[in-house]
């Protein structure tokens, strides 16, 4: 429950990007997203270290796009989609710009094709 007069704070969009900009932070992404793993299992599908591992889940949990656990000896990783939506509606606002510039040339190009109709074959 969120107390009175604070808010959690927006995640940062650079933050996330930036996480969201390498492929092996991706892959990590990814896999998490069936559940969570400890630092052994997202390590083993790569031919990196388990600290190599571990760097890269820092940057995630810096984003804010995973959280981890202590469960007894292990330390599991999890998902937090949350910034991740904030980046799409970020993007989302993108997507409408050319959707709309689409739409025009979609309806140039039927009226184009409308006054093309008109006129007789050159052949």
């Amino acid at each position: 429950m969120e107390s009175l007069g604070y808010k959690t704070p927006a995640p940062d969009l650079d933050a996330v990007f930036s996480a969201l900009a390498d492929p092996t932070r991706r892959a990590i992404l990814a896999r998490l997203s069936a559940g969570e793993a400890s630092v052994g299992e997202l390590a083993d599908p790569f031919d990196m270290s388990q600290p190599a591992i571990s760097r890269h889940l820092k940057v995630l949990q810096k984003a804010g796009l995973v959280d981890r656990a202590i469960d007894r000896q292990r330390r599991p990783a999890r998902l937090n989609a949350e910034p991740m939506a904030v980046a799409v509606a970020y993007l989302e606002e993108f997507r409408k710009f050319w959707v709309k510039g689409f739409d025009q040339l979609d309806d140039l190009l039927e009226d184009l094709q409308a006054e093309e109709k008109g006129f007789p074959d050159d052949n």
